[in-house]
């Protein structure tokens, strides 16, 4: 089994902010193959199980806040006795431009505390993750503003096209293997997606 793990604040008020790109995704995931997120206290996080493209997975979107992210996703990852390289984090990522995104596996965190607190909860680094681009901040405004402030309706149109590229690149990811989606992911700029900013 595959957890798909997007990253993301709980609440109403974090809703279509540039750090929950992750949660969108993965809603977006769960709605286009029809797979019931639920809340599930145990875990700290709503979770949902299915099959995509032939895989057992299971969608995650931790509770924890952004900052503990690691809690459910190590409870989850225990439980399941599932090795590092089994979970696919769905992150923000400042350092790309909006439209872009790139696969990793076994880099640093960046600066990005959810991505730190998977790596102490996972005792690991080599869990794949998917940068999905939201751009830096003009140079006057703080970077915490930044990300926990909504996309605008342009910026949202751009996250839009996005997706189902995003999706394709997780298709390849569990049909083929890790390189192969790297291949794609990581050879858009996103450029093309930016035309409507």
């Amino acid at each position: 089994m595959r957890l798909l793990v997007g990253l993301g604040n709980p609440g109403g008020e974090y809703e279509l902010t540039r750090h929950n790109v992750g949660f969108i995704f993965t809603d977006y995931l769960a709605d286009r193959h029809g797979i019931s997120l639920k809340n599930e206290k145990k875990w700290d996080a709503e979770v949902g199980r299915g099959t995509l493209w032939g895989q057992p997975v299971m969608l995650v979107k931790p509770l924890t806040y952004m900052n503990r992210s690691g809690l459910a996703v190590g409870k989850i990852a225990r439980f399941f006795q599932l090795e590092p390289t089994s979970v696919v984090v769905f992150q923000d990522e400042l350092d790309l431009p909006l439209g872009a995104c790139r696969l990793v596996q076994g880099r640093g965190a960046g600066g990005h505390n959810g991505i730190k607190s998977l790596m102490d909860h996972l005792a690991s680094r080599d869990f794949v993750r998917f940068r999905i681009g939201v751009g830096r901040p003009p140079a006057a405004r703080a970077a915490a503003g930044f990300v926990l402030a909504r996309f605008s309706p342009a910026e949202l149109q751009v996250v839009d096209k996005l997706l189902p590229f995003l999706e394709e690149g997780v298709e390849m990811l569990l049909k083929r293997d890790l390189q192969a989606a790297m291949n794609l992911v990581n050879a858009s700029t996103g450029a093309d997606l930016q035309e409507s900013v």
